[in-house]
């Protein structure tokens, strides 16, 4: 199980993690039907707009306006006929029939401009989904389409597709290779890298009797795996599962106008019906009854009411955009600021998600720290292990000269031995090469870093223990604050839920003051750790960037991942993402989300003390056009105008320093 080289490098069994989680095939935008018709409806709208103003003649503008409203509002208007059918009165359909009562009295741009709105929201929405499934199709290419199954009788090989294994079958992984199914390990050793599956930053030694998982990275190592679960119930399977439950499951938390939609509108439809029907009933003249209608249903319809809800989330969309967040939707930005639980993953979130090495140790008679690092970098250097790369970034932070090696050889789980200047060096596992000599001062000195949660390695020249390496995944530096303000904000510490194992847990949460740590936990469990909160009654702020967190991310009230090392599927299925990797800019848009909250309850006191002063002017005296209009067209201007303020960079600091002004 070993290997020898001096001029050649084993090929990276880590880069292919990431290219395994891009999905084959992406939607397309203007493959998907609300996208074309959305655009069309405001390509039209844009190019009548400038033609109404500049006063070219009605013949020039109204057609366009005409195909605008068609394009856009054909298929909400649709869907919300079929939702009548239903006994349903949909808020689609009253936005088509306040468009078209806007273009029947004159106001075709007022129309107009509300069905660009709900078709451009209703495509956005759409390309949204389309994009989580592509990502959830895409995780399945982690498992292999083929595999290597061994006879029973040890007779030979052959080459299957990875859904005809059976439980029971045996299988070869060779190095390089991802495992084909959920199985145990009968025979061989290497370091498998498991990240998308437990989240741990290093890979781990697997052997007999050891678990591994489908989908996951094999080292340098050969392996013979006893399959024990079919390809249908794997781990990478259940995620797949888990985060397709939980995008059909999860009730969308709707925008705070949209819970008293359904009364709204019946109130409304009723309302402009009856100041219709009751006067004819009564002998009025019809062009006087339906000009008060029809004026009736301007000051009452909803215009001043979407745009007091939608300013403001949408400004601090694009405040958190300029900052270097993703905010999906206006609704996901809503969500945000209700949160009162997080829930923390570790590794690439809390941590930088890369080994790096934090002590060097030289033993009593042995070379001085620099030359100790040298030693181990040159014997590591052609490996590709991520302790080895750890080590050889750590000689060259400090402009070492790193010596050429030869006689390179490696041994899964056990590390890399070479000659290094005429002297035999070790560089691997303690456990090893210490070979149990307990009570040594390389023990003493390994079992301190261990105590603190560093993974030790041990450095042996000529036979001789010369000096301990203490490697970690390092801490973000705004971690730290980072946590301190979300328990600010939420008012209890956040939870850290974790693949990783329990010790290294336990030492960055005291690290960042955290008291409640999950650790080694499986997809499955950081869900289950969700739904207890939930349960609970909390409203959970799930934070990560693997695979493996997905299915917590689409399980919780909310999910944010981290953008730059994320996987697709994680930053697919999160509601907003961390593009520049702050972890500080987590809190802040929560902070901003609630601050556009606070400002949509400020619009909707403006907008219902405008349409009721409006509609009862209309209802009790005679309320003139020109003058309905201008006041529903100035209540929406204020509520618009209002919300935009989240647009300057004073609401970022503001939410960043806690200023709820």
């Amino acid at each position: 199980m070993s290997s020898s080289s001096t001029l050649t490098r084993p090929a990276s069994t880590t880069a292919g993690v990431r290219d395994a989680v891009t999905p084959r095939r992406r939607t397309r935008i203007f493959a998907l039907p609300e996208a074309r018709w959305a655009a069309a409806a405001l390509a039209l709208f844009l190019l009548a707009l400038p033609l109404q103003l500049l006063g070219a003649p009605v013949w020039a503008w109204g057609p366009l306006y005409a195909l605008t409203y068609a394009t856009g509002g054909w298929e909400p208007g649709w869907e919300g006929l079929k939702a009548l059918k239903d006994k349903t009165l949909d808020v689609d359909l009253l936005m088509v029939v306040a468009a078209a009562g806007a273009a029947a009295i004159g106001q075709a741009l007022d129309g107009a401009l509300l069905i660009v709105i709900f078709a451009t929201s209703g495509a956005l929405e759409a390309v949204a989904t389309a994009r989580t499934a592509d990502s959830v199709r895409g995780l399945l290419d982690l498992a292999p389409a083929t595999a290597t199954r061994l006879a029973d009788d040890g007779s030979g090989e052959e080459t299957v597709a990875t859904e005809q294994l059976a439980v029971g079958d045996t299988i070869l992984v060779r190095p390089g290779e991802r495992v084909g199914a959920d199985g145990r390990v009968l025979d061989g050793a290497s370091e498998v890298d498991q990240a998308t599956i437990t989240g741990e930053p290093l890979p781990v030694v697997k052997e007999r009797g050891d678990e591994v998982f489908a989908g996951t990275l094999n080292g340098t190592g050969a392996l013979r795996v006893k399959v024990e679960r079919d390809p249908s119930d794997s781990v990478i399977a259940r995620i797949v599962a888990m985060v397709e439950e939980a995008s059909e499951t999860k009730a969308p938390t709707q925008l705070f106008i949209e819970k008293v939609e359904q009364r709204y509108s019946i109130g409304m439809v009723a309302a402009t019906l009856a100041l219709f029907a009751l006067p004819l009933l009564f002998g009025a003249a019809l062009q006087p009854t339906l000009l008060r209608a029809m004026t009736f249903m301007i000051v009452a319809s909803p215009c001043a009411v979407v745009l007091a809800t939608m300013p403001p989330l949408l400004s601090a969309i694009a405040n958190a955009g300029r900052h270097g967040v993703l905010v999906k939707s206006a609704v996901a930005m809503e969500q945000l600021g209700r949160i009162d639980a997080v829930a923390l993953d570790k590794t690439g979130t809390l941590t930088e998600g890369t080994p790096r090495v934090t002590d060097i140790r030289s033993l009593a008679d042995g070379p001085d720290e620099n030359a100790l690092l040298t030693v181990a970098a040159a014997a590591e250097h052609p490996s590709e292990h991520p302790l080895a790369r750890a080590v050889v970034d750590a000689a060259r932070t400090r402009n070492l000269d790193i010596p050429l090696v030869e006689d390179f050889t490696s041994a899964p789980g056990t590390g890399v031995t070479a000659t290094v200047d005429g002297r035999r060096i070790a560089v691997g596992s303690p456990a090893r090469l210490l070979n149990g000599h307990d009570g040594s001062a390389a023990a003493d000195a390994v079992a301190q870093l261990e105590r603190e949660g560093r993974t030790a390695v041990l450095v042996e020249i000529d036979g001789t223990p010369a000096g301990v390496l203490g490697i970690a995944d390092r801490l973000r530096e705004d971690a730290a604050r980072t946590v301190t303000a979300l328990t600010s904000l939420t008012g209890r510490t956040p939870v850290l839920v974790t693949g990783d194992n329990p010790r290294a847990a336990a030492r960055l949460a005291e690290e960042v003051k955290i008291t409640d740590v999950r650790a080694g936990l499986l997809p499955q469990d950081k869900v289950t750790a969700v739904q207890e909160l939930e349960t609970a009654g909390r409203k959970v702020l799930v934070v990560g960037d693997g695979v493996n967190d997905a299915p917590a991310l689409a399980a919780a009230h909310t999910g944010i991942a981290m953008g730059r090392a994320g996987s697709d599927l994680a930053m697919e299925t999160a509601d907003a993402v961390v593009v520049r990797d702050e972890l500080a800019t987590i809190p802040t848009v929560v902070g901003l989300s609630r601050r556009a909250r606070r400002l949509v309850v400020q619009n909707l006191v403006i907008a219902s003390v405008c349409i009721t002063g409006l509609a009862v002017w209309d209802l009790a005296g005679t309320l003139p056009l020109p003058l309905g209009v201008a006041g529903h067209e100035g209540s929406t201007v204020i509520v618009g105008l209002n919300g935009l303020r989240l647009l300057r960079d004073a609401a970022w600091f503001r939410a960043r320093t806690g200023d709820g002004r």
